[in-house]
């Protein structure tokens, strides 16, 4: 089965026999799927009227447990976003009633966001609907496959999941 990548692959071959384009059979591939799978989250996002940004922080907040509460720097820490980007984010799930501000009872001077019921149950619905995207994009391969798979990828980006700062 040939695909747009090997017909991109031959090409280059073709034009520059000089050159090793063998990354771009894999790496071509993984940037394809990640253009797919961006187009399958926003789908599951707005079908519960989120946005990929809401997603994540809500999700971040879902996965602390209860009482689903982060302080505003583990959230910087989960969504490697800047803090004015965060205290936005904030703000603006707080005016659609998702989470919440509390004041911090171990620093009088921090605050907690924590999930509103209602952000629990768009950050559950939206996920239950991220994963269904998501097996379709892997329905063609076995449950072995997957497995090796995701241990390549893994293989590919812990150098830089592990990069300091």
């Amino acid at each position: 089965m040939e695909d747009e990548v090997d017909r991109l692959v031959a090409a280059w071959r073709r034009e520059r026999p000089d050159l090793d384009v063998e990354p771009l059979a894999v790496l071509s591939r993984v940037s394809r799927l990640a253009r797919h799978l961006d187009r399958a989250r926003r789908l599951a996002f707005a079908e519960h009227q989120l946005e990929p940004w809401e997603f994540d922080v809500l999700t971040a907040l879902r996965r602390a447990g209860n009482p689903y509460q982060l302080s505003p720097g583990q959230l910087l820490t989960q969504t490697l976003v800047t803090s004015g980007t965060m205290t936005n984010r904030i703000d603006r799930l707080t005016q659609k009633g998702l989470v919440e501000r509390l004041p911090d009872p171990s620093d009088r001077r921090g605050v907690l966001v924590r999930l509103t019921d209602e952000g629990r149950d768009r950050a559950d619905q939206a996920l239950a609907g991220l994963l269904d995207q998501e097996r379709a994009i892997l329905a063609e391969l076995s449950r072995a496959q997957r497995g090796e798979l995701a241990g390549l990828l893994r293989q590919l980006t812990a150098p830089f999941d592990n990069i300091p700062g």
